[in-house]
């Protein structure tokens, strides 16, 4: 009997979400042999697998509650500039989760967490390399990360931080530069050092996700867009998804993979853990001269990356309701904090201006695995790390499907937790 109540490898499963994450645990499952369809609300990458900065980036892939944030968060909870916003709000299930989040912000939990995300970061980029040798058309760029300081005591924040991961297990290997040596023309004369941190990758992401979704239907899987689900039912050993139209999939196995929705899906199926949308913002910039690799203004919280000939700027953490929309003043703060610092960039032509909603957890910790009903799995709650994180999470949730066994590196991210 294995784990999830079935015996044998299914014969057909279905996925809800068409982001990296869900599409990239379709895609392994098709490795196993199974046929799959993917169902989306929307449309392709249509939430954060489309607008995030595009950094592959094991280095900076930490659990999100650390006492760092929660020091900041409290001086500048309600202010609307701030990198982390909380909007005055009644939301009682917002302030519970919050308070969840902030008992997670010690020393003792984070490093717990990293040590869980230490052996997916040592893994994450092999599963890029995966789906590429496997027939996915697009590419992973290879670059350091330019980190750029404006104040010398800024930069030993991020220096304490990486200590702080190899404290965990987790090499980071970084170099510090001039700012002549750094040798990337969109740096101001406001900057005053650098350290770059080698090995990591950017890409496209909703390229990406798209050539992802390409390889997904040219080797027989079904996608559905438009479908947008309303709750799941298991009967005579399969799982019935149903649409708010009353539209009906089934199959012997179902993935769960909405993203910041995931919580009102997966809530009925004994995941207790709640996911809120931590919404982040980005636009793209035209750039005077060609953009070398990706900077991050770590001060500012502003993550800059090569994009379409330009510059796809990104940031701010917002607590608002993950279909609220976008706030232009948020756009604002970005520009008005990352301006002084790049040079080059020509703010006013900016284009692509975007919110989406990524899946923060109270702990930090992805939700990957088996729920209370037999045959239904979910993927989600990555945080800022779904585009790193999610070819690995797919390739690991489809073996656990397929043989019944939990992959080790899998444990810590039990959404019964």
């Amino acid at each position: 009997m294995r784990e999830d109540g079935i015996d044998g490898i299914p014969r057909r499963a279905v996925v809800v979400g068409a982001g990296v994450v869900g599409l990239s645990t379709a895609w392994f499952l098709q490795e196993h042999g199974v046929e799959v369809t993917v169902l989306d609300k929307q449309d392709v990458a249509a939430g954060s697998s489309w607008g995030n900065a595009g950094y592959l980036s094991p280095a900076f892939s930490i659990p999100l509650p650390e006492p760092a944030v929660l020091r900041y968060g409290l001086r500048t909870l309600f202010s609307a500039d701030a990198p982390l916003h909380v909007p005055a709000t009644p939301d009682i299930g917002l302030w519970s989760f919050l308070t969840r989040f902030a008992a997670h912000c010690t020393p003792r939990a984070w490093q717990r967490g990293m040590r869980s995300f230490v052996p997916m970061n040592a893994e994450c980029l092999d599963a890029f390399d995966a789906l590429l040798a496997g027939g996915v058309e697009a590419k992973t760029e290879n670059a350091p990360i330019t980190a750029a300081f404006e104040k010398p005591e800024q930069a030993a924040d991020l220096r304490h931080e990486f200590e702080q991961i190899r404290g965990c297990g987790q090499p980071v290997d970084t170099t510090e530069l001039s700012v002549a040596d750094a040798d990337v023309p969109q740096l101001s004369d406001r900057i005053s050092s650098v350290l770059r941190v080698e090995g990591q990758r950017y890409v496209d992401p909703g390229e990406f996700t798209r050539a992802l979704a390409r390889s997904f239907v040219e080797r027989g899987g079904t996608l559905r867009t438009g479908f947008e689900v309303r709750d799941m039912v298991r009967t005579s050993g399969q799982v019935i998804v149903k649409s708010t139209q009353d539209d009906r999939v089934s199959a012997e196995v179902v993935v769960l993979a909405a993203g910041a929705w995931l919580s009102k899906l997966a809530k009925p199926l004994g995941v207790r853990t709640p996911v809120r949308a931590g919404r982040g913002y980005s636009f793209t910039v035209p750039t005077d001269q060609p953009v070398p690799g990706p900077i991050y203004l770590p001060a500012a919280r502003v993550a800059c990356t090569p994009y379409q000939g330009g510059l796809r700027v990104a940031g701010t953490m917002e607590f608002r309701p993950v279909d609220a929309p976008l706030d232009r003043g948020r756009i604002e703060a970005i520009v008005r904090s990352a301006r002084p610092l790049l040079t080059g960039v020509r703010w006013e032509e900016r284009h692509d201006e975007w919110v989406g909603g990524r899946p923060v957890t109270p702990d930090g910790l992805a939700l990957i695995g088996a729920t209370r009903m037999p045959g239904a799995y979910v993927a989600g709650g990555h945080g800022m790390w779904g585009l790193t994180l999610g070819p690995l999470t797919g390739r690991l949730l489809a073996e656990q499907i397929t043989t019944g066994k939990r992959p080790a590196l899998l444990r810590p991210f039990d959404p019964l937790r």
